[in-house]
């Protein structure tokens, strides 16, 4: 769920973290033990209470067997968080259901943003649900491009959500001060975002709401997905009409199932922001856009200058069949990407 502008996330793998393994030394043998359940990243111990406290009595559907489960919740009774665990810092972003902070932990001296959410916010909207997916989605996902989610906890009004922190933040904010970017920029960012959600549909989940308020800069200029509010885990297509606007691909305009699919033409939606600063079937009415997105009215102004090997991945991309849409593993081999995107994932300036 969009909750903050966060002044960033960034690569506590290769910074803070040094291999991610060490903070929070307690959960050490949680993430052994999870490390062979897919490799999926970090398996919060607190989950279980806060799954407890949304309702939910089961996290089979990320892949965790019983038995691990047992072993984590038996963990997680020896060690809850508390607010008492952190100092908290300054204010990073606020949004509709809370604010985000910078926290340091006590033990480990690790900063991290701590995301507080009001219960009485999310229970009024009736999102309770769509967060407790969004959590138990995000914490399960070890990427060099997804934002971690280490640890939630809660008290009697609030969530907290323990994130991995974005030392550069809201690529949003770049691009508004930016205008656009340069071709060499936007296929690096398009091709790490590529491999991120090849890696989430690998594990069968789609994001679906790709866009440029959802993304953060890394401190070494690598992008991370750092909102998982309207992602779903699924074998099977969906009906659900979810995202942002101008990011809706046609099946979702019309109502149709739609699948993993989705998140290309999101990803080529971004491509052409990247590129021209705005988003391309943008009208002054929302019923404009609706019809120009069914009838992908895709048109490249003259101005900024860009190659036509851009437009033509983009193209590829932005295809009303969803099957046809160029895959992402086709995508990383584009003309376009290979020429211009940096190879190790990082933007340097």
């Amino acid at each position: 769920m969009q909750m903050y502008q966060h002044v960033a996330a960034s690569g506590f793998d290769r910074c803070c973290f040094a291999g991610g393994l060490r903070f929070f030394p307690f959960l050490n043998f949680s993430i052994w033990i999870c490390s062979l359940c897919e490799n999926y990243s970090l398996f919060s111990l607190s989950f279980f209470s806060f799954s407890r406290y949304l309702g939910s009595s089961t996290i089979s559907s990320m892949g965790i067997s019983t038995e691990t489960q047992q072993i984590a919740a038996s963990e997680a009774a020896q060690k809850r968080w508390t607010t008492s665990d952190f100092d908290i810092g300054k204010p990073l972003g606020r949004g509709k259901f809370g604010h985000v902070y910078l926290a340091r932990e006590k033990r480990s001296d690790h900063i991290v943003a701590l995301k507080v959410l009001f219960k009485a916010q999310l229970q009024q909207s009736q999102v309770e649900h769509q967060l407790r997916r969004e959590v138990e989605i995000q914490s399960h996902l070890r990427h060099p491009n997804i934002l971690r989610l280490y640890g939630y906890f809660y008290d009697q009004k609030r969530v907290y959500l323990i994130l991995e922190y974005a030392v550069r933040g809201e690529l949003y904010k770049e691009l508004q001060k930016c205008k656009y970017f340069s071709e060499r920029r936007a296929a690096t960012y398009v091709a790490s975002l590529a491999r991120a959600l090849i890696y989430c549909h690998g594990k069968h989940v789609i994001h679906r709401d790709i866009k440029p308020e959802n993304l953060l800069i890394g401190a070494q200029g690598e992008l991370k997905i750092a909102d998982f509010g309207w992602s779903v885990h699924t074998f099977n297509r969906r009906r659900t009409m979810c995202g942002t606007l101008d990011y809706l691909p046609p099946e979702m305009v019309e109502s149709v199932e739609h699948d993993a699919s989705v998140d290309i033409w999101s990803l080529g939606i971004l491509c052409y922001e990247f590129l021209y600063g705005v988003p391309p079937f943008e009208a002054r009415e929302h019923s404009e856009t609706y019809k120009r997105i069914v009838q992908v009215d895709l048109k490249f102004p003259p101005k900024p200058i860009v190659s036509s090997s851009a437009k033509d991945l983009i193209s590829q991309m932005l295809v009303k069949e969803s099957t046809q849409r160029l895959a992402l593993h086709k995508l990383l081999e584009h003309p376009w990407i290979v020429q211009n995107a940096d190879p190790s994932g990082l933007y340097r300036g």
